[in-house]
């Protein structure tokens, strides 16, 4: 699949219309986690998939989302095609990460994408629990003994991080590609 945008336009895109700096932190490492996962399940779309994660929450502070969740997504879509930028499949894949607006995962893609955003925070916040606070720091196995315990990151959804084994990627790959592809961009997010 080719972007109908470049990862240059997707960037500009991003800072129109997302301000907050953990906003845009957090999609930077969603769409390394996305990157990540392509390099395993799609190859030849490292560059879409990226895109897609970039993009993902597009809309978090322009979409009226808090009085009405179904939007966060949908907002999003409308954005793209008004700047342009209109492509089915990635806006399907923005939607389908927040099932509230009636799309639900069905494609690979979209699987990696519900599982990846949760991951990206949830692998943050076992970061911010270690002396120095890195992502390079961060062990596989204190993913997974967090994971296990629901009070930690609890805004972080499991069952929707979960949904990577529908790509046929194991939970154990899984933990590993994220904490790779965030050390990959550890200064630009801050961990």
């Amino acid at each position: 699949m080719e972007a109908k945008l470049t990862r240059e336009q997707a960037n500009e895109l991003l800072h129109k219309y997302v301000k907050g700096e953990n906003y845009i932190t957090h999609s930077y490492a969603v769409e390394a986690i996305m990157r990540g996962l392509a390099k395993r399940l799609a190859p030849d779309d490292i560059e879409y998939w990226g895109i897609c994660g970039l993009l993902h929450d597009l809309d978090e502070e322009t979409a009226p989302w808090r009085q009405d969740m179904s939007t966060h997504g949908r907002v999003s879509a409308e954005i793209l095609q008004k700047e342009g930028f209109g492509d089915p499949v990635m806006e399907s894949a923005i939607m389908a990460h927040n099932p509230e607006t009636g799309v639900y995962p069905k494609t690979t893609l979209e699987y990696a994408l519900i599982a990846a955003d949760p991951m990206s925070g949830f692998c943050k916040a076992v970061a911010q629990i270690y002396p120095d606070k890195k992502i390079a720091s961060v062990k596989h196995k204190s993913v997974n003994k967090r994971f296990k315990e629901s009070r930690f990151a609890a805004g972080a959804n499991r069952q929707f991080m979960m949904e990577i084994e529908k790509t046929g990627i194991s939970w154990d790959e899984f933990i590993d590609i994220a904490l790779e592809s965030m050390t990959e961009i550890a200064d630009q997010i801050g961990l």
